[in-house]
């Protein structure tokens, strides 16, 4: 009997049988990672930005400064009615969620025939100062769109990061375009972009 070690698992080859088998997934794996290596030379492009995946904290991957959070969540009854009215009267403005700061976007959508809502977004940072932010920032948006899942908590009671935890999928992949810039980094020159083009135009007025 021997053991063989491969990606920090450790198998136990009993026969020859066996050690075809784990021949055959090292050979496999080998083969996947060529693939992806030569898809990735092939159709990537050379961005000079480090796209490597790191973890956002509790849950959540992050690629440079930004992070990932998708939570599934089961609706009360009558949940998904209300929630959809509300959406409707502010007609899918929830510019509130500006006060965050550090949110690039945000997308709720309807699943398993509006039983469940699929809550999904994209942050600067790391998971549990997010988290604080919506508890300090917009803690009445954030009750009024979550008020409508089963056993929602209320985004001040310190139960609610177990809550979102207990509800968030972290993601098998995760990547950013742009994962050097925060929100405020893509503020601050669209202001300065802003600036220069106004200038240009009056100069050439």
């Amino acid at each position: 009997m021997s053991k063989s070690n491969n990606n920090n698992k450790e198998y136990i080859i009993d026969n020859t049988e066996d050690l075809k088998a784990k021949i055959t997934e090292s050979f496999d794996d080998f083969t996947l990672r060529a693939e992806l290596l030569m898809a990735n030379i092939k159709e990537g492009g050379d961005d000079d930005y480090d796209h490597s995946v790191t973890t956002a904290g509790e849950k959540g991957l992050k690629s440079g400064k930004v992070s990932e959070l998708t939570v599934i969540a089961p609706l009360k009854e009558g949940g998904a009615a209300r929630l959809k009215k509300t959406l409707d009267i502010a007609k899918g403005n929830l510019k509130g969620a500006t006060r965050v700061g550090t949110l690039h976007d945000l997308r709720i959508v309807f699943i398993e025939d509006d039983s469940k809502i699929l809550f999904c977004t994209a942050y600067d940072g790391d998971w549990d100062a997010y988290i604080n932010d919506f508890a300090t920032k917009i803690p009445e948006l954030m009750d009024i769109l979550f008020g409508n899942v089963e056993g929602w908590p209320g985004i001040k009671n310190p139960a609610v990061k177990q809550f979102i935890l207990d509800h968030q999928i972290t993601a098998t992949g995760w990547y950013v375009g742009v994962p050097h810039l925060t929100v405020q980094d893509i503020r601050r020159q669209d202001k300065i972009v802003k600036g220069v083009n106004k200038a240009l135009d009056e100069a050439q007025a």
